[in-house]
């Protein structure tokens, strides 16, 4: 028998969003991520609409729904958000290619921590 854990406290001026995680056909969970607007706006906007999929146009795809984690790091992270290649080399922001970083304030500290994955020095685009 699998027990809930409650849900920490969050900002309710913060929007948060879900993905349903599945391997295969099969559900597995419901992950719920807080979007630190209030540290990172323009960050949190792009994951966001990339979550609901509402800057996608019938040219060109701009959301996460049906991709894949394309690298797992057992007990230390896993990498999705590559919804062009699927294997970690594509990926856009909703702003164009990629963004400049808003901060580091705040710190990965602790397991479900969400970052934007990047290849540097302001390139945040869709991975996570």
């Amino acid at each position: 028998m699998t027990t809930q854990k409650k849900m920490p406290p969050f900002d309710e001026t913060n929007p948060r969003v879900f993905m349903d995680i599945q391997i295969g056909s099969r559900p597995i969970k419901k992950v719920i991520f807080e979007l630190f607007a209030n540290k990172v706006p323009k960050t949190a906007e792009n994951f966001r609409a990339l979550c609901t999929g509402e800057k996608n146009t019938p040219y060109e795809i701009k959301h996460y729904k049906g991709i894949i984690f394309h690298k797992i790091l057992r007990e230390f992270m896993a990498q999705s958000g590559d919804f062009e290649k699927g294997d970690g080399t594509g990926g856009k922001s909703i702003y164009g290619e990629k963004f400049k970083d808003e901060n580091f304030l705040i710190p990965h500290s602790k397991a479900g921590t969400l970052s934007m994955a990047n290849t540097g020095e302001n390139s945040n685009a869709s991975q996570f």
